[in-house]
């Protein structure tokens, strides 16, 4: 746990820096004792202690019984056991072999221990198990990557019960309009539900994080639209590129231009169909913007179903995104 440094300003002369080190190793030694383990910060580690926001969390996962829970993160085990009262099994992925062990402490010789697996190592190089429902205190490094990797999970799991930074759990809710939509936004909403469930705040954590934290409730779409999702992606990444600006114009760059050019030929040389001659890139894009009425439109305020609309239009076209 961090040293924390309290000034005080008087006109008191100053203890000698004998008695001023053996107070700091008195303090420490205490706050040791009282705390456990030292959290790293480098890994994300700022353990939920407040047991009302920890039942909260579980509570809105509606768990059964039945139900085998993956926990990402689990640390000193705050979360563990409440939600062990409520289903079958845990597996917990913990990256810290020291949290892991005051974990297994804290479930040994308990009717708990048979049901809880700690599974120790990098969430995003560990090959997940079956589970019905992900519950987890994310480490905010691993945000984005974590929920991706869950998304592309099977079989596809129930729900999931997430705990992110306030920023980045607002995008993943943000609607078209919303000053935080972006491509996160979309690209999330499609393959799942979002919803925003509890703020949290930075008092709630040990040590707190610097920034306010909030849940959100995940459900998987099942069964999960059938889009190619690196297509879509590629069709994204020019559209928020410049969010605000028409559809049009974020498509006229040359960079954009020379990589669908690229793609086309590419598809046209593997499907025996013929290429255009003179070949106008610009032209064509611009036809197809406008034949579906989005020339004009920015994707700030566009929804799921103009996305998917667009997309559709260019590759029935030839015209792909990777």
């Amino acid at each position: 746990m961090p040293k924390v440094v309290t000034k005080k300003f008087s006109q008191r002369p100053e203890k000698k820096k004998e008695d001023k080190a053996a107070t700091s190793a008195s303090a420490a030694s205490a706050a040791s004792r009282a705390f456990g383990p030292l959290f790293n910060k480098d890994l994300g580690q700022h353990i939920l202690k407040n047991p009302l926001v920890a039942q909260g969390i579980v509570d809105k996962a509606f768990l059964k019984p039945t139900d085998t829970v993956l926990e990402i993160g689990p640390g000193t085990g705050n979360l563990t056991v409440k939600i062990l009262e409520k289903c079958k099994k845990v597996v917990a992925v913990e990256m810290d072999p020291r949290l892991a062990a005051e974990l297994t402490k804290r479930v040994h010789g308990t009717p708990d221990q048979r049901r809880l697996e700690i599974m120790i190592g990098d969430f995003m190089k560990t090959t997940l198990p079956y589970f019905d429902v992900c519950i987890s205190n994310t480490p905010y490094q691993i945000s984005s990557v974590l929920v991706f990797k869950l998304l592309e999970h099977r079989p596809v799991f129930r729900t999931s019960v997430l705990m992110f930074q306030r920023e980045f759990a607002l995008r993943l809710v943000a609607k078209p309009g919303d000053s935080l939509y972006c491509r996160l936004s979309v690209n999330v909403q499609l393959f799942a539900k979002v919803e925003h469930i509890m703020k949290v705040g930075k008092n709630n954590f040990r040590p707190p994080p610097q920034v306010e934290s909030s849940v959100v409730r995940m459900e998987p779409r099942n069964p999960p639209p059938p889009v190619d999702f690196k297509e879509w992606d590629g069709l994204m990444r020019i559209l928020f590129v410049r969010k605000n600006k028409t559809v049009s114009a974020n498509f006229k760059t040359d960079t954009v231009m020379e990589m669908l050019e690229n793609n086309y030929k590419t598809y046209c040389a593997t499907n025996d169909r013929m290429i255009e001659d003179p070949l106008d890139m610009k032209k064509k894009v611009q036809g197809i913007l406008e034949t579906v009425g989005m020339a004009e439109e920015r994707a700030a305020k566009m929804d799921q179903d103009d996305f998917l609309r667009l997309l559709a239009a260019f590759n029935e076209e030839g015209i792909h995104f990777c």
